[in-house]
């Protein structure tokens, strides 16, 4: 029998969404850990795989969000047994700085429908190489980082150099959101900046990105 799946939530609203869906459909079990409810992390011998979703705060809150130092000790644990870690927005951050990364503001929010560009590193990835060289995002963020010693960079956009990075085999952060589909638009609308949330046309093109990048993952995580 499969580990279950670990689905860390920092807010009620950021959820696994299509995350979710896929690992219900790869057969992996999971259990949410809500951190806003001061919620007790599994021991990683006990989990087979983990998710970082996101959240309004920064990956270095601790006076404010005094779980988080926690969360980075247990995320670097993660990636150091080789368990397959997937770390999405504050997720990503987390990740970074778990490998001692600072965390900074970026040059502006980036908020709303857009894409990354895949880099030549991310082309020969198990997970980015398939999902062409333009990928449709959600961005919502303002906080940026360094790339940890070692990682690779995978994706790209204008104003934020570091996209997506993979450290090792199998973490990976993504700064950005694909497993948002269009059932996540009235979250999109109540909670991002206003005028800044995504059609339902370009969810649908975010949905089919995330299907495949995500469905990689799994993949590899499955090998």
């Amino acid at each position: 029998m499969n580990k279950p799946w670990a689905v860390v939530k920092h807010v009620s609203f950021e959820g696994p969404a299509l995350v979710g869906t896929l690992l219900a459909e790869w057969g992996f079990r999971y259990t949410e850990y809500p951190m806003y409810r001061a919620s007790e992390l599994p021991a990683a011998h006990d989990i087979g795989g983990l998710v970082v979703m996101g959240g309004p705060m920064g990956a270095l809150d601790d006076v404010t969000h005094p779980q988080l130092p926690r969360e980075r000790n247990f995320i670097k644990k993660i990636v150091d047994a080789g368990l397959p870690m997937l770390g999405i927005c504050l997720g990503a951050q987390l990740l970074a700085a778990s490998f001692g990364s600072p965390i900074r503001r970026g040059p502006s929010p980036e908020n709303g429908a857009g894409t990354v560009t895949v880099s030549d590193d991310g082309t020969r990835d198990p997970v980015f190489g398939a999902v062409g060289a333009e990928v449709p995002v959600v961005h919502w963020h303002g906080d940026t980082f360094d790339l940890p010693d070692g990682a690779v960079r995978l994706a790209s956009s204008r104003l934020y150099e570091n996209q997506a990075f993979a450290i090792g085999r199998r973490a990976y952060g993504l700064q950005f959101h694909v497993e948002l589909t269009r059932e996540q638009l009235p979250v999109m609308q109540a909670h991002m900046p206003p005028g800044t949330a995504p059609s339902g046309e370009h969810m649908d093109d975010v949905e089919a990105a995330g299907r495949n990048m995500i469905g990689s993952f799994l993949d590899l995580a499955e090998s």
